[in-house]
């Protein structure tokens, strides 16, 4: 079935290019790296994921937040501050979140193109904002959305204050996104339908269960595959 006419809400990272690839490659050298004498890598990993889990809360999200957390989670398994030189290291594996170029998934320009043509695009994503819109601008796609938001939090009252401030019809506007937490749950909780395109990569802390029974979300396999639909 093609539907003509839609709004389309898009999500950033992870569904227009990947990001948490590089998180989980900064996470692997920093687990080889701490090396915990009595812990294996999984039951680290897991302590690293309670504290990201409560830095989220309190602190948001992004690249400063992660290196807090990958710091505080030093602290907690050597029962110690770490020293400036390991701070130092800390930071010298996380270069590459700082650093790394923008990674359009395959099929994402070419797709926005030809999307652009017969829907209104808009762009929303969370995070620290000074390094969502860096992303946003090194991705070259900018320009295929009538609006960008970078929000805190995306959970159900942003997407019902944004289509109350934008005057959308929520049976008419879709939600696109690989994470069922922050872009499939809450958008449909606010009446909007949802394209829900896994990552393989996506963070863990995003994963949620979802309503397979659910007409009003789609699942596609690529990106790419949002041309049969819309």
């Amino acid at each position: 079935m093609r539907l003509n006419g839609q709004v389309l809400i898009l999500d950033a990272d992870d569904t227009l290019w990947e990001n948490n690839v590089v998180f989980e490659r900064v996470i692997d050298d920093y687990l080889d790296w701490i090396a915990h004498p009595t812990l294996d890598r999984a039951a680290v990993r897991g302590i690293l994921d309670d504290i990201e889990r409560a830095n989220a809360v309190t602190h948001g999200y992004g690249t400063k937040v992660f290196l807090q957390s990958l710091a505080e989670c030093f602290e907690k398994l050597r029962e110690r501050p770490a020293t400036a030189a390991e701070r130092d290291r800390i930071e010298e594996l996380a270069s590459a979140l700082i650093h790394h170029e923008v990674e359009l998934i395959p099929g994402v320009a070419e797709t926005l193109d030809e999307l652009g043509s017969r829907h209104e695009l808009m762009l929303l994503t969370k995070g620290d904002r000074e390094e969502q819109q860096r992303k946003i601008d090194a991705s070259g796609v900018a320009h295929h959305f009538r609006e960008v938001h970078i929000v805190p939090e995306k959970h159900v009252e942003v997407y019902r204050g944004l289509a109350a401030a934008r005057m959308l019809a929520p049976e008419s506007t879709w939600m696109i996104g690989n994470s069922p937490k922050s872009d499939i749950r809450p958008a449909r909780a606010a009446g909007m339908n949802a394209v829900f395109i896994p990552n393989a990569h996506t963070w863990v802390l995003e994963h949620d269960e979802l309503d397979e029974a659910d007409e009003r979300v789609l699942k596609l396999g690529s990106f790419r595959e949002l041309v049969q639909h819309f």
